[in-house]
């Protein structure tokens, strides 16, 4: 693997210190460009992740600068990609959340919300009427339930990573809007001539980003940003970069030279028309309550053949 700019190692969490059933839902030249965008047809010359909704391809079109993303959550919906933690409240293979301003807390065990009844019904010394709402079994069922102890997960506290995933949610981490020189629609590149890569770096696409989420009295703020961008040149090839690159310009100084900061230098070993892929790898970092961790995430791009054709010599 090719890698240009600074380290990085993979991001990690540290932390410091109801009766039955509600379901609840829930030759160098120009460029190829592929974007971040609401899923159109795709050129014939390229390709999408096919579960990916937000990623488009050109290939006449030039680059377009990125810029700052709407609210939505992105390709991954804030806890998708590489997400690190485990949700701390799930039903069935579902995740739910452990606390609802209605129904109350969540008890794993039996998959029920409880709170307490209000007003309270007569009850013998020591105990407590209980209303549970549940979400499995029969559906739309809840009912008071007469206990000596709080439940479990009863009175539990918010959890700032299931906060720290809601604000995740609340911004877009779009897949990188890559582009690539040599470009196929104008002629095919050469072996052994460097191809330069770069993406669009608006902070949708590279970060930084920054959100919150609150739940009673507790608030948690994540900042994200991409810690480097790994370009899929070939079966063999990877590059990583620190950056979004240099775009290449082709009547500039360095026409014809290597990418300062993100390229294959010595372009491909032999000639074929190659897929081209990039993924971004984005640390969202998070801290509240005493608390902090990352919850580590990626976006894939499309794909675009690089056409490649071997150098011809003529001698005389």
């Amino acid at each position: 693997m090719l890698t240009w700019g600074g380290g990085g190692a993979p991001a990690r969490r540290t932390r410091a210190g109801a009766s039955r059933r509600l379901l609840l839902a829930a030759g160098l030249a120009a460029l190829v460009t592929l974007t971040g965008a609401p899923a159109r047809a795709a050129d014939p010359g390229g390709s999408c992740p096919p579960d990916q909704t937000d990623c488009d391809v050109w290939d006449d079109d030039p680059g377009v600068p990125g810029g700052g993303g709407g609210p939505g959550g992105g390709g991954n919906d804030g806890g998708g990609g590489n997400g690190g933690g485990t949700a701390k409240c799930q039903w069935n293979g579902q995740v739910v959340k452990c606390y609802d301003d209605l129904l109350g807390w969540f008890n794993n065990s039996d998959g029920c919300y409880y709170k307490l009844t209000e007003p309270q019904l007569p009850a013998p010394a020591g105990q407590q009427w209980y209303t549970a709402s549940c979400v499995g079994g029969a559906t739309g069922q809840q009912g008071n339930v007469l206990l000596a102890a709080p439940p479990p997960g009863f009175g539990t506290p918010p959890d700032p990573e299931e906060l720290a995933r809601r604000a995740l949610a609340s911004i877009s981490l779009l897949p990188p809007r890559v582009a690539v020189a040599p470009r196929r629609s104008k002629g095919p590149g050469l072996v052994g001539l460097p191809v330069w890569m770069w993406a669009s770096p608006g902070a949708s696409y590279f970060g930084p980003l920054s959100a919150s989420a609150s739940d009673r009295g507790l608030t948690v703020e994540i900042t994200a940003k991409v810690d480097r961008i790994v370009w899929h040149m070939s079966d063999d090839i990877d590059v990583t970069c620190y950056g979004p690159g240099t775009p290449y310009d082709a009547d500039g100084p360095d026409a014809g030279a290597a990418s300062p900061d993100c390229g294959l230098p010595h372009g491909y070993p032999t000639a074929a028309t190659y897929q081209v892929s990039a993924t971004t790898f984005w640390t969202v970092e998070w801290s509240g309550g005493g608390e902090s961790g990352v919850i580590p995430q990626s976006r894939v791009s499309g794909v675009v053949p690089v056409q490649i054709n071997e150098l011809q010599v003529v001698t005389r």
